[in-house]
Protein backbone atom coordinates (compact mmCIF):
# COMPACT_ATOMS: atom_id res chain seq x y z
CA UNK A 1 0.00 0.00 0.00
CA UNK A 2 3.23 2.10 0.53
CA UNK A 3 3.00 5.33 2.44
CA UNK A 4 -0.47 5.83 4.30
CA UNK A 5 -1.12 9.31 2.66
CA UNK A 6 -0.33 7.85 -0.74
CA UNK A 7 -4.20 6.20 0.23
CA UNK A 8 -5.61 6.85 -3.30
CA UNK A 9 -3.92 9.48 -5.52
CA UNK A 10 -5.52 11.87 -7.69
CA UNK A 11 -6.27 9.96 -10.86
CA UNK A 12 -8.01 7.32 -8.42
CA UNK A 13 -9.93 9.80 -6.32
CA UNK A 14 -11.10 11.70 -9.47
CA UNK A 15 -12.74 8.31 -10.50
CA UNK A 16 -14.38 7.39 -7.64
CA UNK A 17 -15.76 10.48 -7.34
CA UNK A 18 -17.28 10.62 -10.67
CA UNK A 19 -18.63 6.67 -10.32
CA UNK A 20 -21.12 8.26 -7.44
CA UNK A 21 -21.81 7.40 -3.71
CA UNK A 22 -24.22 5.00 -4.17
CA UNK A 23 -22.65 3.07 -1.19
CA UNK A 24 -23.21 6.52 1.08
CA UNK A 25 -26.37 7.10 -0.73
CA UNK A 26 -27.43 4.12 0.82
CA UNK A 27 -26.33 4.01 4.53
CA UNK A 28 -27.14 7.73 5.00
CA UNK A 29 -31.10 7.37 6.42
CA UNK A 30 -30.05 5.02 8.49
CA UNK A 31 -26.98 6.70 9.90
CA UNK A 32 -29.27 10.27 10.10
CA UNK A 33 -31.60 8.46 11.84
CA UNK A 34 -29.53 6.94 14.38
CA UNK A 35 -27.75 10.55 14.64
CA UNK A 36 -31.28 11.97 15.76
CA UNK A 37 -30.31 12.85 19.22
CA UNK A 38 -27.00 14.31 18.46
CA UNK A 39 -28.64 16.77 15.96
CA UNK A 40 -31.36 17.67 18.59
CA UNK A 41 -28.79 18.64 21.26
CA UNK A 42 -26.40 20.45 18.18
CA UNK A 43 -23.07 17.87 18.53
CA UNK A 44 -20.15 17.71 16.18
CA UNK A 45 -19.57 14.70 14.33
CA UNK A 46 -16.62 13.32 12.85
CA UNK A 47 -16.48 11.49 9.68
CA UNK A 48 -13.15 9.12 9.06
CA UNK A 49 -13.09 8.50 5.30
CA UNK A 50 -15.28 11.06 3.93
CA UNK A 51 -14.07 10.12 0.34
CA UNK A 52 -15.27 13.10 -1.86
CA UNK A 53 -18.08 13.96 0.60
CA UNK A 54 -21.40 12.06 -0.68
CA UNK A 55 -22.32 11.11 3.18
CA UNK A 56 -20.84 14.37 4.36
CA UNK A 57 -23.11 16.27 1.93
CA UNK A 58 -26.25 14.35 3.38
CA UNK A 59 -25.10 15.01 7.46
CA UNK A 60 -25.00 18.74 6.32
CA UNK A 61 -27.70 18.74 4.65
CA UNK A 62 -29.64 17.70 7.55
CA UNK A 63 -28.43 20.19 9.70
CA UNK A 64 -25.87 18.72 11.11
CA UNK A 65 -21.76 20.25 12.64
CA UNK A 66 -19.60 18.09 10.75
CA UNK A 67 -15.88 17.74 10.52
CA UNK A 68 -14.87 15.76 7.37
CA UNK A 69 -11.69 13.76 7.11
CA UNK A 70 -9.86 11.58 4.85
CA UNK A 71 -6.46 9.70 4.44
CA UNK A 72 -6.37 11.17 0.87
CA UNK A 73 -5.43 14.66 0.33
CA UNK A 74 -6.58 14.15 -3.26
CA UNK A 75 -10.14 13.05 -1.73
CA UNK A 76 -10.05 16.20 0.92
CA UNK A 77 -9.65 18.90 -1.83
CA UNK A 78 -12.89 17.00 -3.98
CA UNK A 79 -14.40 16.85 -0.71
CA UNK A 80 -13.60 20.42 -0.12
CA UNK A 81 -14.85 21.43 -3.79
CA UNK A 82 -18.11 19.35 -3.33
CA UNK A 83 -18.54 20.98 0.70
CA UNK A 84 -17.34 24.44 1.06
CA UNK A 85 -18.34 26.37 3.76
CA UNK A 86 -20.79 24.18 4.75
CA UNK A 87 -18.85 22.03 7.27
CA UNK A 88 -17.11 23.19 10.52
CA UNK A 89 -13.71 21.63 8.56
CA UNK A 90 -12.23 19.03 6.02
CA UNK A 91 -9.12 17.99 6.40
CA UNK A 92 -6.28 15.17 6.47
CA UNK A 93 -6.83 12.43 8.98
CA UNK A 94 -4.77 9.27 9.10
CA UNK A 95 -5.85 6.23 11.36
CA UNK A 96 -3.79 5.06 13.72
CA UNK A 97 -1.22 8.01 13.81
CA UNK A 98 -3.12 11.22 13.84
CA UNK A 99 -5.41 12.67 16.78
CA UNK A 100 -8.87 12.98 16.45
CA UNK A 101 -10.62 15.70 18.37
CA UNK A 102 -13.35 15.21 20.44
CA UNK A 103 -17.10 14.79 18.64
CA UNK A 104 -20.58 13.58 19.52
CA UNK A 105 -20.83 11.14 17.09
CA UNK A 106 -17.88 9.48 14.98
CA UNK A 107 -19.12 7.74 11.42
CA UNK A 108 -17.62 6.62 8.39
CA UNK A 109 -18.81 4.53 5.06
CA UNK A 110 -16.68 2.88 2.99
CA UNK A 111 -14.49 0.94 5.23
CA UNK A 112 -11.63 3.44 6.34
CA UNK A 113 -10.59 1.80 9.18
CA UNK A 114 -9.45 -1.43 7.75
CA UNK A 115 -6.87 0.51 5.25
CA UNK A 116 -4.42 0.20 7.34
CA UNK A 117 -1.26 -2.01 7.99
CA UNK A 118 -1.97 -4.91 10.68
CA UNK A 119 -4.49 -5.72 13.03
CA UNK A 120 -2.75 -3.76 15.59
CA UNK A 121 -3.28 -1.03 14.11
CA UNK A 122 -6.55 -1.44 13.66
CA UNK A 123 -7.63 -2.17 16.94
CA UNK A 124 -5.53 1.12 18.28
CA UNK A 125 -7.52 3.24 15.49
CA UNK A 126 -11.17 1.43 16.90
CA UNK A 127 -9.52 2.42 20.56
CA UNK A 128 -8.94 5.82 19.57
CA UNK A 129 -12.47 6.44 17.87
CA UNK A 130 -13.96 5.13 21.46
CA UNK A 131 -11.76 7.57 23.27
CA UNK A 132 -12.68 10.63 21.41
CA UNK A 133 -16.20 9.97 21.75
CA UNK A 134 -18.09 12.11 24.60
CA UNK A 135 -21.05 10.91 27.06
CA UNK A 136 -23.26 9.24 25.07
CA UNK A 137 -21.38 10.42 21.63
CA UNK A 138 -23.02 7.75 18.55
CA UNK A 139 -20.58 5.39 16.80
CA UNK A 140 -21.56 4.45 12.94
CA UNK A 141 -19.15 2.85 10.94
CA UNK A 142 -18.79 0.45 7.94
CA UNK A 143 -15.89 -2.84 8.99
CA UNK A 144 -14.86 -5.44 6.17
CA UNK A 145 -15.33 -8.52 8.53
CA UNK A 146 -13.44 -11.96 7.77
CA UNK A 147 -16.52 -12.89 5.42
CA UNK A 148 -15.32 -10.08 2.68
CA UNK A 149 -12.45 -12.38 1.77
CA UNK A 150 -14.35 -15.09 0.74
CA UNK A 151 -16.55 -13.29 -1.87
CA UNK A 152 -14.37 -15.19 -4.77
CA UNK A 153 -14.26 -11.79 -6.72
CA UNK A 154 -11.07 -11.83 -8.96
CA UNK A 155 -11.76 -8.56 -11.01
CA UNK A 156 -14.73 -5.95 -11.64
CA UNK A 157 -14.99 -3.08 -14.12
CA UNK A 158 -17.03 -0.34 -14.75
CA UNK A 159 -16.91 2.61 -16.67
CA UNK A 160 -18.78 6.22 -17.36
CA UNK A 161 -18.53 8.55 -20.36
CA UNK A 162 -15.42 9.84 -18.81
CA UNK A 163 -13.95 7.30 -16.62
CA UNK A 164 -13.42 3.73 -16.64
CA UNK A 165 -12.17 1.44 -13.62
CA UNK A 166 -10.82 -2.05 -13.09
CA UNK A 167 -10.19 -3.78 -9.80
CA UNK A 168 -8.05 -6.67 -9.72
CA UNK A 169 -8.61 -8.34 -6.08
CA UNK A 170 -6.24 -10.75 -3.81
CA UNK A 171 -6.83 -12.65 -0.36
CA UNK A 172 -2.76 -13.63 0.44
CA UNK A 173 -4.01 -14.41 3.77
CA UNK A 174 -7.02 -14.49 6.12
CA UNK A 175 -6.36 -11.19 7.21
CA UNK A 176 -5.58 -9.32 4.53
CA UNK A 177 -7.47 -8.01 1.35
CA UNK A 178 -5.20 -7.23 -1.53
CA UNK A 179 -7.18 -4.43 -4.34
CA UNK A 180 -4.96 -3.44 -7.88
CA UNK A 181 -6.88 -0.52 -9.37
CA UNK A 182 -6.55 0.55 -12.55
CA UNK A 183 -7.77 3.54 -14.22
CA UNK A 184 -8.81 5.97 -17.05
CA UNK A 185 -9.33 9.24 -16.91
CA UNK A 186 -9.61 11.36 -20.40
CA UNK A 187 -6.59 14.01 -21.25
CA UNK A 188 -7.67 17.30 -22.95
CA UNK A 189 -6.41 16.06 -26.17
CA UNK A 190 -9.17 13.47 -26.32
CA UNK A 191 -6.25 10.62 -25.69
CA UNK A 192 -6.78 8.73 -22.47
CA UNK A 193 -4.16 8.06 -19.61
CA UNK A 194 -4.08 5.08 -17.42
CA UNK A 195 -2.91 4.96 -13.61
CA UNK A 196 -2.47 1.92 -11.47
CA UNK A 197 -2.83 2.07 -7.36
CA UNK A 198 -1.86 -1.10 -4.82
CA UNK A 199 -4.31 -1.17 -1.79
CA UNK A 200 -3.49 -3.31 0.97
CA UNK A 201 -6.54 -3.72 3.90
CA UNK A 202 -6.70 -5.64 6.74
CA UNK A 203 -10.27 -7.97 7.74
CA UNK A 204 -11.04 -8.62 10.90
CA UNK A 205 -13.56 -10.87 13.00
CA UNK A 206 -15.84 -8.44 13.52
CA UNK A 207 -17.60 -10.18 16.39
CA UNK A 208 -15.33 -9.31 19.00
CA UNK A 209 -15.12 -5.59 18.15
CA UNK A 210 -18.45 -5.15 20.61
CA UNK A 211 -15.89 -6.46 23.77
CA UNK A 212 -12.83 -4.52 22.55
CA UNK A 213 -15.05 -1.48 22.67
CA UNK A 214 -16.64 -1.94 26.08
CA UNK A 215 -12.80 -2.24 27.55
CA UNK A 216 -12.98 1.37 26.56
CA UNK A 217 -16.51 2.79 27.45
CA UNK A 218 -18.78 2.20 23.98
CA UNK A 219 -21.56 -0.01 24.13
CA UNK A 220 -21.76 -1.39 20.70
CA UNK A 221 -23.15 -4.09 18.22
CA UNK A 222 -22.84 -5.47 14.87
CA UNK A 223 -25.21 -5.88 12.30
CA UNK A 224 -26.39 -5.99 8.32
CA UNK A 225 -27.30 -2.38 7.90
CA UNK A 226 -27.14 1.07 9.99
CA UNK A 227 -31.07 1.20 8.82
CA UNK A 228 -33.39 -0.46 6.21
CA UNK A 229 -30.61 -1.07 3.27
CA UNK A 230 -28.86 -4.59 3.52
CA UNK A 231 -24.54 -4.16 3.64
CA UNK A 232 -22.59 -6.12 0.72
CA UNK A 233 -21.69 -9.48 2.21
CA UNK A 234 -18.47 -9.45 4.47
CA UNK A 235 -19.18 -6.04 5.32
CA UNK A 236 -20.82 -5.39 8.84
CA UNK A 237 -22.25 -1.89 10.69
CA UNK A 238 -20.67 -1.32 14.26
CA UNK A 239 -23.06 0.77 15.90
CA UNK A 240 -22.28 1.83 19.23
CA UNK A 241 -22.96 4.84 21.98
CA UNK A 242 -20.21 5.80 24.83
CA UNK A 243 -21.62 5.26 28.13
CA UNK A 244 -22.27 8.13 30.76
CA UNK A 245 -24.35 11.66 30.53
CA UNK A 246 -24.14 14.29 28.20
Amino acid sequence: MGDAEEIFGADVSLVHHRSGGAHAAACAPGILDLLADVRARDGLVLELGCGSGPLTAELVAAGHRVIATDASSAMVELATERIGSGAEAIGQLILPRDPLPEADAIVAVGHPLNYVQSIQEFDAALISIAASLRPQGRLALDVCDLEWGCRNLSSVGRAGDDWAIIIEFTTPAAERFDRDVTTFLPNQDGSWRREREHHTSVLVDTARLPALLEQHGVEASVRGSFGEERLPHGLRALIGQRRGSP
